[in-house]
């Protein structure tokens, strides 16, 4: 502590601490100094805990418990957290296309299958780096319709065709909490049951002294930043903390089919269903990966490998520096993580009542406002998967991967290269190929309002390859857009695309204003 106080970095403390491990003093006196580190931050924990509403207390307490484990692990681990030399491509067998899983068919009982199921959506996320206040799922991306409008939709006509209960559940953040629940009552008169239970709160920590940032139990003020949401692995802890997991398991419930709530491809499908419930070798899996063909897009995702005997995702995060590129190969690593994951209810009981789940830590630093740099320990839901028994990948078609983190991502969903049907979106069929077209938006789109200002109607761009639109530009109504087109207005110029022109294979660049006459 007194190093860290005398002006010694975090980052600087661990490694030189690391350092020390080889010498056998050293290393005794490293971890006199963890343990009087973990003594600083747990007097600290306590403190806040004092400040915590008696109606508040037990929760308090149960997310401070869970930020004193995950610290604790941060001290242990050094460098990276994979030994690139035990990385193996996966067993042929351990990656399933997804047209073998779908060739099996479906059974006559499909109904009894899908009761068993439980849809979980991620929900932890705020719109704001789509220039949106309050949950990104309540951001409009279809006829009016939010993230949330869609879900709701797919799992009501679900419920409706097959008669059958599939129950949503979404797991909500301290910042989305409020303002999704203020929302829910307008489904009340839908076929869809809705639960939420609530991720924890943990707090933020210094990057020079790692002592936690807030003071007291409060997140308004001051201390609104000083707390976060622990990434999306935070689910298992969270979700048996909260009591539900017991209550749909003593529903008969068995599975959770767990996807961000900005992936639009992500909708039930019943074939992997049915392969969870009717194992062809007879022995149960307890968690299913999707994941899908690597494109030059995808280089940074999370991938599947063999590791020590077991499926392990690895993140770039955790790749040592020297392996980074190799990491990035398409030859090598051919698929990515969807987030799209299908875990058995039991098994996660199970192991988080002996406390087996096993994530990797990811540290991801932050400047708040007043550029204090702080860190925040997170974990990711399917870095879990080694911690389950008789895992499986399951390469799916690029369909299922149809995420909204941008609004070039959001004017993809909006065109008429996609219909919508009961909430899901499905590529046009008027459409050649079934590749989506690359759409690169520049930063005068960025937030939804000004991107919505843009655009006097949504393009035609079922025969668009790439696009590319960079400074000030607006498109009048009816435009198409075919091969690749790229607009770029410099500074100070202005570009209006006149109503009903089709551009196809054009730069079009300089100054182009259309004013009323």
């Amino acid at each position: 502590i007194l190093l860290c106080s005398a002006g010694f970095s975090s980052a600087s403390l661990k490694s030189d601490l690391s350092k020390a491990m080889s010498q056998d003093g050293a290393s005794q006196f490293q971890e006199v100094i963890r343990q009087e580190l973990e003594l600083s931050v747990k007097k600290e924990l306590e403190k806040i805990l004092t400040t915590a509403p008696s109606h508040e207390f037990e929760h308090t307490k149960k997310d401070l418990d869970g930020f004193r484990k995950l610290f604790h692990r941060f001290l242990q681990e050094k460098g990276p957290s994979v030994d690139w030399g035990k990385i193996q491509r996966p067993p042929e067998d351990s990656i399933q296309p997804y047209e073998k899983i779908k060739a099996r068919g479906l059974p006559d009982n499909i109904s009894s299958v899908l009761n068993k199921l439980v849809v979980v959506k991620l929900n932890g996320g705020l719109g704001t780096s789509m220039g949106c206040k309050g949950p990104k799922s309540l951001i409009g991306v279809r006829n009016e319709n939010t993230f949330l409008d869609l879900t709701v939709q797919q799992i009501e006509h679900l419920n409706k065709t097959y008669n059958t209960d599939v129950p949503l559940v979404l797991m909500n953040s301290f910042n989305t909490d409020e303002d999704t629940k203020k929302i829910l009552q307008k489904y009340n008169h839908c076929r869809v049951k809705i639960y939420t239970f609530n991720q924890s709160r943990y707090p933020r920590i210094n990057k020079e002294s790692l002592l936690p940032v807030a003071k007291d139990v409060s997140y308004s003020g001051e201390n609104t930043e000083a707390w976060y949401p622990p990434g999306h692995g935070d689910i298992y802890a969270s979700f048996y903390n909260s009591g539900l997991l017991d209550t749909l398991i003593g529903e008969g419930k068995e599975y959770i089919f767990v996807s961000n709530i900005d992936n639009l491809g992500a909708t039930v499908d019943l074939y992997i269903l049915n392969h969870l419930m009717n194992p062809p070798n007879g022995k149960p899996c307890e968690f299913v990966m999707e994941v899908t063909n690597k494109t030059r897009a995808d280089v940074k995702g999370g991938t599947l490998t063999q590791y020590e005997g077991k499926l392990r995702l690895v993140e770039i995060a955790q790749v040592p520096k020297a392996h980074v590129d190799e990491f990035k190969s398409v030859s090598k690593f051919k698929i990515f993580n969807t987030n799209n994951l299908w875990i058995s209810l039991a098994a996660v009981k199970r192991l988080q009542e002996q406390n087996a789940i096993d994530m990797e830590i990811i540290v991801n630093p932050k400047t708040l406002d007043g550029g204090l740099n702080v860190i925040q320990l997170e974990t990711a839901v399917g870095a879990a998967i080694k911690s389950f028994e008789n895992s499986l990948g399951i390469n799916v078609p690029r369909s299922r991967f149809l995420p909204v983190k941008t609004t070039s991502d959001l004017l993809l969903v909006m065109s008429n290269l996609y219909s919508l049907n009961a909430g899901s979106l499905t590529m046009s069929e008027k459409r050649e190929f079934p590749t989506v077209p690359l759409v690169k938006l520049g930063s005068s789109f960025t937030k939804v309002q000004d991107y919505l200002r843009r655009f006097e109607s949504i393009p035609d761009m079922l025969e668009l390859d790439h696009l590319t639109v960079s400074g000030d530009v607006t498109f009048g109504k009816n435009v198409s857009l075919k091969g690749t087109v790229i607009i770029i207005a410099n500074h100070g110029d202005r570009i209006d695309i006149p109503p009903g022109a089709v551009l196809e294979n054009k730069i079009v660049s300089g100054n182009l204003r259309i004013l009323d006459h």
